[in-house]
């Protein structure tokens, strides 16, 4: 019995159907797609709360199972994101990119689940592992390059967890996902770990390098999951660690001025999602009920408005083959439906009224007031007027009416396929659903929700937020002060890996080479003085060339053993 209920935990569906896919006929391979998410999300509402899965393991006890309302909220949005991913990615024919897809999918939502740190781990690393593949299938020298260094970065967070994991046990004697705080050795290394995957501070350049290098409908699904399990990480283990609330405030400030020069506009939406993180992270960091239902809805949302604007700049991709602001513009003449659907997720990630933005970025803001935070609240409404300039106006404004350089007029591939207009459509609708009747959502977040977004204040604040934030980029396009769209590469803290460390490695490696070098010729040259030097005592008329006379033999002699009696004795 304990088999089967394993091999039913959720995302095990979508794991097992994997290598499905690789075989099956296509139109089967297609509707399997589709249907694994479904049969995924009944499995999830199905299984009643509080369920348990523990395993005895050569002496330890694991639980693979842990199922609550935490896990509950995540695993419903995952697999929504599973659904639309796969639908926007159905005209594909590369199978391995399906494959790596169900896997990396289902990793994610069994990673929810998982009671216990190794448990965790392996689907930490899975994550890792079967995502990278969506980098490498745009098979480019730059996804290579940057698919390698997401690889290293991502495995290098599972082997932190893991030695969180030994110290945990060392410390504790349990292995259990539980509560943790800073001040144990096992809490600093997981801290750090899920630091890493959410994109720190200083630890977040991975995030800009693979994102926008992945395939079109790769980033898609890489959008949905891989921060997102680190946010849920981090509220299973660290709500209320209040280092977090500056973490978080940084998160949500810094990204704006590297999206506002950043001109690939997936690069800027991969900043941009940096930003909405960091208001997860605050969420988590002020650990009130109020804050961590709003980092739980907020995660809900962004998943749905942040995988619709890479669905829209996936298709900009696919139709014209490039995401450069300074090579786009105009495109709503050739894809109006791609152009409404961007402008929803647009003002999704804005936070505009009756959509769902709102009704969930607004929890944190409160939490925040509630708890006195009263500059963390000041820097989180200076990221919300910072989001709005660069997602909600510059994404749509430079893709599809600036500058029209014509190249409408050079598409390079057929008409938006139908699928992923339906996944843009869907993601869209549930967008504005959410914003409009937020009780359905509500209702499934962790804690009781006393929570109403339509307040007067609420709104009126936000519309004045937003009102000001349009004036600022209109006055500054007018002025000529808005950065242009230059073609250019924007190094963050990847300047460390792109550019320092080569030239250090090579400045120490001619410096090595320059030392063995010498140090070869120094060898080199004293054995050849020296085989100079015995040859020449060796040869015919030298001084050891020719044998000596007998009574100079026997001398020579009497003053060795002389010296050796001299030495013995002393």
């Amino acid at each position: 019995m304990d088999e089967l209920v394993g091999l039913a935990a959720p995302g095990w569906l979508l794991i097992l159907g994997a290598p499905l896919v690789l075989f099956l006929p296509r139109r089967v391979m297609q509707t399997l797609l589709l249907l694994l998410p479904v049969l995924g999300l009944v499995q999830v509402l199905r299984m009643p709360l509080g369920t348990e899965w523990v395993v005895e393991a050569y002496g330890y006890s694991l639980m693979p199972i842990r199922a609550d309302e935490l896990a509950r909220v995540f695993a419903v949005v995952f697999h929504i994101a599973a659904f639309l991913s796969m639908l926007f990615a159905l005209h594909l024919r590369d199978r391995r990119q399906h494959a790596a897809a169900l896997v990396y999918a289902g990793s994610a939502i069994a990673a929810l689940y998982a009671g216990d740190l190794v448990t965790l781990f392996v689907y930490w690393e899975l994550t890792a592992v079967s995502s990278v593949v969506l980098v490498w299938a745009r098979e480019r020298p730059r996804a290579f390059r940057a698919g390698v260094r997401y690889l290293v970065i991502q495995v290098l967070s599972g082997v932190v967890l893991m030695a969180g994991a030994i110290y945990q046990l060392r410390e504790s004697g349990s292995l259990d996902f539980v509560p943790m705080d800073l001040g144990s050795t096992a809490g600093m290394l997981l801290f750090v770990a899920f630091g890493i995957k959410a994109a720190f501070p200083l630890l977040h350049n991975w995030l800009q390098d693979s994102y926008p290098e992945a395939t079109p409908t790769g980033t898609v699904f890489l959008s949905a999951f891989t921060t997102k399990l680190a946010i849920y990480a981090l509220a299973r283990g660290f709500a209320g660690t209040e280092i977090l609330i500056p973490i978080g405030a940084a998160m949500t400030a810094f990204p704006i001025f590297f999206a506002v020069i950043e001109n690939d506009l997936r690069r800027v939406l991969a900043y941009s999602l940096n930003n909405q993180l960091g208001y997860m992270v605050v969420g988590i960091g002020i650990g009130t009920e109020l804050a961590l239902n709003g980092a739980a809805a907020h995660a809900f949302a962004h998943i749905l408005y942040k995988g619709l604007l890479f669905m829209s700049m996936g298709a900009v991709l696919r139709r014209v083959g490039t995401c450069l602001g300074s090579e786009l513009g105009g495109l709503y003449k050739a894809m109006p439906r791609t152009t409404i659907f961007c402008m929803v997720g647009a003002a999704s990630i804005s936070a505009f009224p009756l959509t769902s933005g709102f009704v969930a970025k607004g929890m944190i803001l409160a939490a925040a007031a509630e708890e006195h935070h009263t500059i963390t609240f000041l820097i989180l409404l200076f990221a919300s007027a910072g989001v709005f300039h660069h997602s909600g106006i510059k994404i749509p404004y430079f893709a599809f009416f600036a500058h029209d350089h014509g190249v409408r007029h050079r598409q390079v591939t057929e008409k938006t396929p139908r699928n992923m207009v339906l996944a843009m459509a869907i993601a869209s609708f549930l967008c504005i659903a959410i914003g409009a009747v937020p009780g359905p959502l509500y209702s499934i977040l962790p804690y009781p929700v006393d929570f109403h977004p339509y307040t007067t204040s609420h709104v009126i604040t936000q519309l004045q937020l937003l009102l000001y934030s349009a004036l600022a980029f209109v006055f500054l396009q007018k002025t000529k002060l808005y950065p242009p769209e230059l073609r250019s590469t924007v190094l963050d803290t990847d300047w460390s890996y792109r550019k320092a460390a080569p030239w250090l490695l090579g400045h120490i490696g001619h410096a090595v080479e320059t030392v063995l070098g010498r140090g070869r010729a120094l060898v080199v040259g004293t054995h050849t003085r020296t085989l100079s030097f015995v040859r020449r005592l060796h040869t015919p008329g030298g001084p050891l060339g020719d044998p000596w006379p007998t009574g100079l033999t026997v001398f020579v002699a009497a003053l060795l053993l002389a010296a050796y009696l001299v030495l013995y004795y002393l």
